[in-house]
């Protein structure tokens, strides 16, 4: 006689746009990955794959009340606000009464009022990268031409603020950003971010088999070639979250939510992670929530 096994709840993230990024930033591992497409255009979900994916993901959530999508890239907004409009079609055609949730991260670079009156409307989640100050985040986050994006990212900042979007803030942490955490940290509150998340920022150069395939990094993983210039220390890195630990706990508790903190005290008190990464059990961190 067979035994049903439970159904495991699980989570994916779509790439619907690949690699293709309107942005050329320095660090980014996943920009040069259209080297390994074999034609010259970069491919793009269309349609039929769209609907397909809704439809198979939602059926494969079952018996889970809540089904959480969630949208990444490349730059996720090249895709144009009608790709996502069908998106939230297909959630309603085949969600069955379940709760739907989206989140979205995005460089905000095309972000507009109609992007953000979209996100309000269907309570998106966004997750807005911002490095801090412009000095720091322009360093490497460029457009293809090598202009400043630092405006254009404060500019959606302001619209997702205004429109009352849930967002929180990704600031990578480099090797120019870890020598100045609480420049880092006191920008972004003042512009009134109060969900935020630091990533360490830790490449490897690629080696000769990768440099065959047209990478000039190593994918996450590899162990070997050597450590890029913008790569934070491991040591620095960790001054850099005491840092900012300090100045939160000094003024900040209740208030602001950094998702590293979080992880830390949620490891601290045996609490689930809010990383799922060999965790029996999935926490949700405060950090993405409002």
């Amino acid at each position: 006689m067979l035994q049903q096994v439970p159904t495991r709840a699980f989570h994916a993230m779509a790439k619907p746009s690949g690699s293709d990024c309107n942005l050329n930033c320095d660090y980014c591992f996943y920009l040069e990955k259209h080297a390994l497409y074999p034609s010259q255009s970069l491919p793009r979900m269309d349609d039929a794959t769209l609907e397909a994916y809704v439809r198979h993901y939602i059926a494969a959530s079952e018996p889970q009340n809540e089904v959480a999508f969630t949208w990444q890239g490349g730059e996720p907004t090249l895709l144009g606000l009608d790709f996502y409009r069908r998106a939230i079609a297909l959630q309603q055609q085949y969600g069955a009464g379940r709760t739907i949730s989206n989140s979205f991260q995005t460089n905000g670079v095309l972000l507009d009022e109609e992007w953000c009156q979209f996100l309000a409307q269907h309570h998106f989640l966004v997750g807005l990268s911002l490095d801090g100050p412009a000095a720091i985040h322009n360093q490497y986050r460029v457009t293809k031409g090598g202009r400043p994006t630092h405006k254009l990212v404060m500019r959606a900042l302001g619209l997702l603020q205004k429109h009352r979007v849930n967002y929180n803030v990704l600031a990578c942490v480099n090797h120019t950003s870890v020598r100045e955490p609480l420049q880092v940290y006191d920008f972004l509150c003042e512009a009134g971010v109060e969900y935020i998340q630091f990533i360490p920022v830790v490449e490897r150069m690629a080696d000769e088999t990768a440099m065959k395939t047209g990478l000039t990094l190593h994918a996450p993983g590899e162990m070997k070639g050597s450590l890029t210039a913008w790569s934070v220390p491991p040591e620095e890195y960790g001054d850099f979250l005491i840092a900012v630990f300090n100045r939160w706990i000094q003024r900040d508790v209740g208030r602001v939510f950094v998702m590293n903190i979080e992880w830390a005290l949620a490891s601290f008190v045996g609490a689930p992670g809010t990383v799922c990464h060999h965790q029996p059990t999935c926490g949700r961190s405060l950090a993405v929530e409002t």
